[in-house]
């Protein structure tokens, strides 16, 4: 079962290029892993390319892109708390985390709001990893919020 899940904030350069960083890591072939955001920044926060390198993940390549750069059609979609700016994109299954944007705030911060996306990651990569299909792994994600 081949997964396709994107994850969107407002410029890509940080919430949702950690969480791609993450699924790629942790999801191990089974995913197609996608991030935009609704206004893309120029490049991926430096501080971003540093955390995740604590974590053993290469952020160095990775740059912005836009909504119209992913499939527009995906399995789970996950925004990272962009309020009004979030667009609607067909998908099966949508998650907001709500995370605060980490742009402007200090390396410890962005160490903090790595490591709650790192386990928001985790336990959807546990979900998806535990679902023998596709259909299974809806009903367990709606399960989830409710």
């Amino acid at each position: 079962m081949r997964v396709i899940i994107g994850f969107i904030c407002i410029g890509n350069s940080c919430r949702s290029q950690m969480a791609e960083g993450f699924a790629n890591q942790y999801g191990s072939g089974s995913l197609e892993v996608y991030s935009a955001g609704t206004h893309p920044a120029a490049m991926v926060s430096q501080d971003t390319v540093l955390v995740m390198k604590e974590k053993g993940i290469d952020m160095s390549r990775q740059y912005p892109k836009g909504i119209l750069d992913i499939p527009q059609e995906l399995d789970i979609l996950i925004t990272m708390g962009c309020g009004v700016e979030c667009p609607f994109l067909p998908a099966h299954y949508r998650e907001d985390w709500g995370i605060e944007d980490p742009v402007g705030l200090s390396l410890e911060e962005f160490r903090n709001i790595r490591d709650i996306i790192e386990t928001k990651v985790q336990s959807i990569m546990e979900i998806v990893g535990g679902s023998k299909d596709k259909e299974m792994l809806m009903e367990r994600l709606k399960n989830l919020i409710g």
